[in-house]
Order: C-alpha cells, then sequence, then structure tokens
C-alpha cells in the first residue's frame, strides 16, 4: 500500500478525499498544517474537527501546530488580492517537506476538492514542491466529489466554516452584508444627527 502524506485544509474537505485514495487502495496519513487560517477560534475549530474525525476512521493524523496570522499577513500585505499563492505555497512545501523526511512515497492535499480553489495553482505548486525536496506529487482532482463529501460532513456533524481560510478570505465572504451594515449605519447616523 502506498504511503502517502495527505496535507488536509479540515474535516469536510477531507471526507471524499480519504474515501477516493483509500478506494485506489491509497491509505493516507492526514496532515494538519495550517498557518494561514484565522482567526485563531476558526483555527482551533478546524483542527479540532479533524484531529476527533481521524481516528474515527482509523487514519493517523500529525498535527504540525503553527497558527501564523503575524507571517502571513506581513507576506500577503503589499499584495492582499493574489495571496493564495503563498497561502498554498507555505502549506505544500511544509507538506512536501515532511513527507519527504519522514519516508512518504508522495504527498497530495485536500485542497485539490474545493471548486473554490486555483486548481491549476496548486497542482503546478505541488509539483514544484515535490521537485523541490524529492518525492511525488499525488495529484487528483477531487472536485466531482464536492458536494458528496459536503453533505456527508453535514450528516457527521462537523464544523462547517463559511470562508476558506485567512482573515481575508473572511471579509470577502462577508463583503455584501459589511456594505449593507455601512450603509445602514451611515443612514441612522444621519437620521439621529439631522
Amino acid at each position: 500500500m502506498e504511503k502517502t502524506l495527505m496535507h488536509c485544509c479540515c474535516a469536510p474537505c477531507s471526507v471524499r478525499c480519504i474515501e477516493d485514495l483509500r478506494g485506489e487502495g491509497i491509505e493516507p496519513t492526514a496532515y494538519w498544517y495550517n498557518p494561514t487560517i484565522h482567526p485563531y477560534q476558526e483555527y482551533k475549530a478546524r483542527r479540532d474537527t479533524l484531529v476527533s474525525y481521524a481516528p474515527s476512521i482509523g487514519m493517523a493524523l500529525i498535527v504540525d501546530e503553527s497558527y501564523g496570522l503575524r507571517p502571513f499577513v506581513k507576506a500577503v500585505a503589499a499584495d492582499i488580492d493574489h495571496r493564495c499563492r503563498y497561502c498554498y505555497a507555505c502549506r505544500l512545501d511544509r507538506t512536501a517537506r515532511y513527507a519527504a523526511e519522514n519516508g512518504f512515497e508522495s504527498f497530495t492535499t485536500t485542497l485539490l476538492i474545493s471548486p473554490y480553489q486555483d486548481h491549476d495553482l496548486i497542482r503546478s505548486l505541488g509539483e514544484q514542491m515535490g521537485k523541490k525536496y524529492g518525492v511525488a506529487f499525488l495529484y487528483r482532482d477531487f472536485r466531482p466529489g464536492f458536494r458528496d463529501g459536503q453533505a456527508k460532513a453535514r450528516a457527521l456533524g462537523f464544523y462547517m466554516q463559511k470562508y476558506c481560510g485567512c482573515i481575508f478570505s473572511e471579509e470577502d465572504r462577508y463583503a455584501k452584508a459589511i456594505a449593507r451594515d455601512l450603509k445602514n449605519t451611515m443612514v441612522h447616523f444621519k437620521e439621529e444627527n439631522a
């Protein structure tokens, strides 16, 4: 059986990835390394859900604890709109390095299941990191199983996040509500001071 290290961004995204890999005779070891998920309570909720899920399905889990709000903001502050490249690269780099240093034949990521991620960029960076550390990047297009995986995660009672991960993606997720609240606050303020 192939020994694969699977970077996991969260438990809901991992459900179908694990099922698909096991269906191929590949037993993944889950790897939690997500310094780009913020704020801390969000990071903790996602981590703790994965920590509870892994043993329930007999999957090994390695937790590489690193809450990295300040390093992330410093790295992307000059170009917030293109932050995803850094986010993918830092996690894939660490995963590939860990896989190479610990005898894994390959590595992959649950990021490949989301239709909301830049799939081609993830694949390209994964392949680059594989070459850098001399370990194979196990590419799979898990996206066809996304909806099914999300439904299974809900049925299991998992914490279901509302945004991608970083604090800027949270802002993007709630942009319409933020604009509406700002407008309503301004109207209310003008009426009170008229």
